[in-house]
């Protein structure tokens, strides 16, 4: 009966599918565009101390927290995600235009951020329409949100090397109105082909609370989680600067280290979704850590160009896991709450933003920007002490 229902609908359905994969490509390009310069930009161009990019980082964690449970809490009540994500996408692309013609700092913190907070919001939402779609059409929901992360990782593929060449070829304008016309374009495909997909309010009334049975692993989830993606946050806000004036390598190599990272996060996602059932999503996070632990001893040792490069391969098995793994297991231990689910994850790597935003600013105006992966090793092992105590679903 199902097949039956389903079947006339095939092109529509097929449609409706690559529109998600290009959303997931185009939200991934908005945000690579940005995220890898972000720390050059801020020293650069605003001229702002180590410790006031750490507490920028932060303060965007902040209000991007308090912006995406909002309209979390929202969509999961009653709000349509598809008129959701493509405001999302409108106010991600004025952030950028204010970025790409103002180096005010507090401007840039407090207007400019907000602004991109809702921009950032629009790629989980995608995720929990995509994951509501999937449920619909009878998909399997774990291979397509992995096909989808792998988009994402895709679009760090091209962007971080883009971002760099349009920002010292053509200037920090060019590689933020680029962003913004990324967010522009994958509005139009939210409008016309993105399924809408409205609530229903008594179904909607239960999905705030994850179930009783499940708080206190959804609990040490989170916390692992936040330590992988802050260890992650450490290394984004760090490493360009690491490479331009303590290691004295090109600036460049700070783009191609991250594009060379998420290439080879896709096959690590399109291979941890296909295992999952066989190994469970517990033990594939564990393989994470151990990449992770492998990463940040080599970040603490390499210094040649070359093996920089090599190490992105545990960088890959680290974060290829965790994005494409992690919030599917928020997913399943917090049924019927794919928003709510999906956005817990999300500001994972909010706080995650908070906590290393603050600590390598400090780190770096104190001691050097070396000794902030020290830091990263240390949330490591409080991942570590979570994954061991955390049940598998």
């Amino acid at each position: 009966m199902q097949s039956d229902s389903t079947l006339p609908r095939s092109g529509p359905v097929n449609l409706t599918s690559a529109a998600f994969l290009i959303v997931a490509f185009l939200t991934g390009i908005a945000g690579a565009l940005q995220t890898p310069t972000l720390s050059l930009f801020l020293s650069e161009e605003v001229h702002a101390r180590p410790a006031m990019v750490g507490l920028f980082f932060t303060g965007s964690a902040v209000i991007g927290i308090l912006v995406s449970q909002f309209l979390a809490s929202h969509s999961d009540r009653r709000g349509d995600r598809k008129s959701l994500i493509l405001g999302c996408c409108l106010l991600g692309a004025l952030a950028c235009v204010l970025f790409a013609w103002n180096r005010n700092y507090f401007i840039l913190l407090f207007i400019g951020v907000f602004l991109s907070s809702f921009g950032s919001t629009a790629n989980p939402q995608m995720f929990a329409l995509a994951r509501e779609h999937a449920e619909r059409t009878g998909r399997e929901a774990v291979m397509f949100s992995s096909i989808l992360r792998a988009q994402v990782s895709l679009a760090w593929v091209v962007g971080p090397p883009l971002a760099y060449a349009l920002a010292l070829g053509f200037g920090f304008e060019v590689m933020y109105l680029s962003a913004a016309a990324a967010f522009i374009v994958c509005g139009l495909i939210v409008w016309f082909w993105l399924p809408s997909m409205r609530k229903d309010p008594a179904a909607g009334a239960g999905r705030l609370e994850a179930p009783r049975r499940n708080r206190r692993d959804a609990l040490l989830l989170f916390t692992a989680c936040t330590m992988m993606w802050g260890s992650n946050s450490l290394y984004i806000i760090n490493m360009p600067l690491y490479i331009i004036h303590e290691l004295k390598l090109p600036e460049k190599l700070a783009g191609l280290m991250m594009g060379t990272a998420a290439g080879l996060e896709i096959p690590t996602m399109l291979i941890a979704g296909y295992y999952a059932r066989r190994f469970g999503k517990r033990f594939l996070m564990r393989v994470a850590v151990v990449g992770g632990l492998l990463f940040y001893i080599g970040m603490l040792t390499v210094h040649n160009p070359i093996l920089l490069l090599a190490l992105q391969l545990m960088n890959a098995i680290y974060i290829g896991i965790l994005a494409g793994i992690g919030m599917l297991y928020f997913q399943d231990l917090m049924p019927g709450q794919a928003g709510a689910a999906t956005t817990l994850y999300t500001n994972t790597t909010r706080v995650g933003w908070i906590i290393a935003g603050s600590l390598a600013g400090i780190a770096a105006e104190i001691w050097s920007y070396h000794s902030v992966f020290w830091l990263a090793l240390g949330m490591i092992a409080v991942t570590v002490w979570c994954l061991l105590r955390i049940r598998d679903v």
